[in-house]
């Protein structure tokens, strides 16, 4: 069986994609430029390219030279909105985004995983999944309605993906860990609406104020006494808004909070223990609420099996002493959490910190001044690689 390889060349062209891609980033689920950038990149290969219909995704279909499973190697391409204070030589030419969560290295070894398969004799085919709007907008989601787990023909017998860290590890290091990798992520907005009034005379208004500061208040008993501390639930109310002047009662109060947990089911609860809560509180006080959730992704939980196999593969290219096993599930969410609640698979982070600071101080991703070193690039795109190569030789 071949081993991923990258040649000098293939080095060198990734690294001027991460930077090209790094100076213009997008952000969101339309990303004219940066699939523009991956076609041009995946030009000239066998592929099979599919482009969203409602998102601009790209979807690649290698085949192999017999027929076989399929195997999905994804990568994320938006950036975020806010401004990059790194003062690189190829940072960010737009005010108000910036690649400060990797998803520019992300793609470029997307990319040359793909450049190196097409170069290898393997039986089955492999879906690459060039995705928009991670950052809060659910592209994996609009991708898998729209087909890509189905775009080899067959369900994939198992899913990768990479995720680069500007600080928490040694550069070059691996890390995943088996079952919960990551939080599921929600964010929820409350509106609690009642009749303004004069301060003077509440009585006469329905003062939608109180009922909310219990609401929060109620949120946080809610979570401590409801969850067992060994499969936890964080709550946190990050935004309150109320009225306008101290006589005046308003009509309606509005928060926002965000959500936490790591598994399934204390997923499951949270939501409906949220709902509950609130509606409970209004009709108490003869208020009306609304509840909406403009964003939320599941957990993200590894196949331990696959988990297991990542391990050994990264053991097998760069040495055991490069990888190391999560002792606790991350709080940030994922939205790779959908692929794998549909086919087996793992998550894995690299990490990407530079050489000159210290993986325990530096900036850590969504900060303006993240960095990332662009020398794991080929780590990164060989891993892919080979992690689709030995798990559809072992199929």
């Amino acid at each position: 069986m071949p081993s991923a390889h990258v040649t000098r060349d293939l080095q060198d062209d990734l690294l001027r994609l991460r930077r090209d891609l790094h100076r213009e980033p997008e952000v969101g689920l339309e990303l004219p430029r940066t699939q523009e950038k991956v076609l041009a990149a995946l030009d000239g290969l066998p592929l099979d390219i599919r482009l969203g219909r409602s998102v601009s995704s790209v979807t690649a279909v290698l085949r192999g030279s017999s027929p076989g499973p399929a195997v999905l190697l994804r990568a994320d391409m938006d950036a975020l909105p806010l401004t990059e204070g790194t003062g690189l030589e190829y940072a960010s030419r737009f005010e108000d985004r910036m690649h400060a969560c990797g998803h520019d290295l992300h793609t470029a070894m997307l990319v040359g995983a793909a450049r190196i398969l097409a170069a290898s004799e393997f039986a089955g085919s492999v879906i690459f999944m060039f995705q928009p709007g991670e950052e809060g907008f659910a592209g994996a989601r609009y991708m898998i309605e729209e087909g890509v787990l189905d775009a080899a023909g067959t369900r994939p017998v198992a899913a990768y993906g990479l995720h680069v860290a500007s600080s928490m590890l040694p550069g070059g290091f691996f890390m995943t860990r088996r079952g919960t990798l990551m939080a599921a992520a929600e964010e929820i907005h409350v509106t609690v609406r009642g009749a303004g009034g004069h301060g003077s005379q509440p009585f006469r208004a329905k003062d939608p104020i109180p009922a909310a500061c219990e609401m929060v208040t109620a949120l946080q008993t809610f979570a401590t006494r409801s969850f067992d501390a060994f499969d936890p639930v964080v709550i946190t109310v990050g935004s309150f808004h109320a009225g306008t002047a101290a006589n005046v009662i308003p009509a309606e109060a509005r928060f926002a909070l965000t959500i936490r947990c790591f598994s399934r089911e204390a997923h499951a609860r949270v939501l409906d223990g949220v709902d509950r809560v609130v509606r409970g509180i209004a009709a108490a006080h003869d208020l009306g609420v609304e509840v909406d959730r403009p964003m939320g992704y599941p957990a993200t939980i590894n196949t331990a099996a696959e988990a297991e196999f990542a391990a050994s593969v990264v053991g097998d290219l760069y040495g055991a002493e490069r990888f190391v096993w999560g002792p606790d599930p991350l709080t940030a969410g994922e939205d790779f959490s959908y692929v794998l609640e549909e086919v087996p698979g793992a998550f894995v982070f690299l990490g990407a910190c530079p050489p000159d600071r210290d993986p325990a101080t530096a900036p850590f991703n969504h900060a303006p001044d993240a960095v990332f070193d662009d020398g794991v690039l080929a780590d990164g795109a060989a891993l892919l690689a080979e992690l689709a190569l030995r798990r559809l030789a072992s199929a």
